[in-house]
């Protein structure tokens, strides 16, 4: 497989040397500073030129040094069908990952997110855990060590343990901050708590450095389990990860960087059979951004947050809109009755013919509103329409078509 860079940072750096390892070719990057320590055989272009789906297999794009001109290039390289592999968070933006899954289900490209501590084999053994253990689990604390507690770091790494909690738990219905009164120094001892109904609450905490980088702790009736996750010690090294239940202790490594870019050779075929987990999907990705951009939220107003799990899409966007649109309409024909009905009693005490024919009109033109905003519901049938035909694409020509 030839892999192509979009940026460079640390996560794009460890794939590229697992994909070295796997026998891969690291071809073509693009917005790489000029001191990044390539691979041999990389080129330099434009990012334009990894738009050419026969310039590289895949691109890998780092979140280390985003600005508005990657955006736009990782926009139109989803536009343009390309896979690509997408290290998280790129932008702590919800509307940013949804305007991506929307222009991802039209143009058929696959976004693989880069969170390889889910496909940890002890992260499918805990979900697995506690899901033999249905209403005895009384909690999930995740524990994350940072040396760098400031506002963007802690957010972008609760993006990414975010994830976590969704498999272990399953997706939360609320989310409630816990932190010092100072905006600011609150994340440095950020408590995060995820809660839905039916399954067991879980806690997310920063801290400071000392120990282990993660520490999972679930704890139910009948004991705990604990999972420990330390870093590699050196660049592009496997994670190492320690296991402790009531059955006894065990401790391995797993190289992340190896397991996606496995993901990508199956074209996505991995499942989450037994207690393995499957990859990430984009929707798991973007719901993870959507967490991390409620704690600021949260914080502000100092309660809990309740979460829809709505559906972003382009239909669901026209139906807010329309939602949105018919409650002006019928504000606006509320004022307008008031409007004409003044007009009138004026214009009759006054004899101004002009003002009682303007004010004679409303109720067509109210009628003429509310019948163009129906009209407008017809849209998404006709758009559908037409992208059906769109993909199906034309008979083909000079031969016998099918039968129906």
């Amino acid at each position: 497989m030839n892999l192509g860079l979009l940026g460079f940072d640390d996560a794009t750096a460890t794939l590229a040397r697992a994909a070295t390892r796997a026998g891969d070719r690291i071809g073509p990057v693009a917005d790489v500073p000029a001191d990044a320590p390539l691979p041999a055989g990389a080129r330099r272009v434009t990012w334009e030129d990894l738009l050419d789906a026969d310039s590289c297999d895949a691109v890998a794009v780092a979140a280390g040094g985003w600005h508005e001109g990657r955006a736009d290039a990782v926009r139109k390289l989803v536009q343009a069908g390309r896979t690509l592999l997408l290290v998280q968070p790129l932008d702590l933006s919800m509307l940013f990952a949804w305007e991506l899954d929307m222009i991802r289900r039209d143009s058929g490209a696959r976004l693989v997110p880069v969170l390889p501590e889910r496909l940890c084999p002890p992260i499918g053994r805990l979900r697995g855990w506690i899901a033999d253990r249905p209403g005895a689990v009384e909690s999930i604390v995740l524990e994350r060590r940072l040396a760098d507690r400031s506002r963007d770091a802690v957010q972008r790494q609760f993006c990414r343990d975010a994830d976590l909690v969704r498999v272990l738990v399953g997706a939360p219905s609320r989310l409630a901050t816990l932190g010092a009164a100072d905006g600011e120094s609150a994340w440095s001892t950020l408590a995060v708590g995820l809660s839905s109904p039916g399954h067991p609450p879980a806690r997310w905490q920063a801290a400071g450095p000392g120990g282990p980088a993660l520490s999972v702790t679930a704890v139910a009736a009948d004991g705990r389990a604990t999972l420990e996750i330390d870093p590699p010690d050196t660049p592009g090294g496997a994670t190492r990860w320690r296991w402790r239940d009531a059955d006894g202790a065990e401790a391995g490594e797993f190289d992340g960087a190896a397991a996606i870019l496995d993901d990508l050779h199956a074209g996505g075929q991995s499942d989450g059979a037994g207690d393995r987990v499957r990859p990430a999907g984009w929707e798991d990705a973007a719901r993870g951004v959507e967490l991390a951009e409620t704690i600021p939220r949260s914080l502000a107003k100092g309660r809990a947050v309740d979460l829809h799990q709505e559906e972003f899409s382009e239909i669901g966007t026209f139906k807010g809109t329309m939602a949105s649109l018919g409650c002006g309409i019928v504000l606006l024909a509320l004022v307008v009755v008031v409007v004409a009905t003044l007009v009138a009693g004026i214009a009759r005490e006054t004899g101004w013919e002009l003002g009682e024919r303007i004010a004679g009109a409303w109720p067509g033109l109210v009628l003429g509103a509310m019948a163009l905003f129906l009209a407008l519901q017809l849209l998404p049938a006709l758009v559908g329409g037409a992208r059906e035909a769109d993909r199906a694409g034309p008979p083909p020509r000079g031969g016998r078509r099918g039968k129906p």
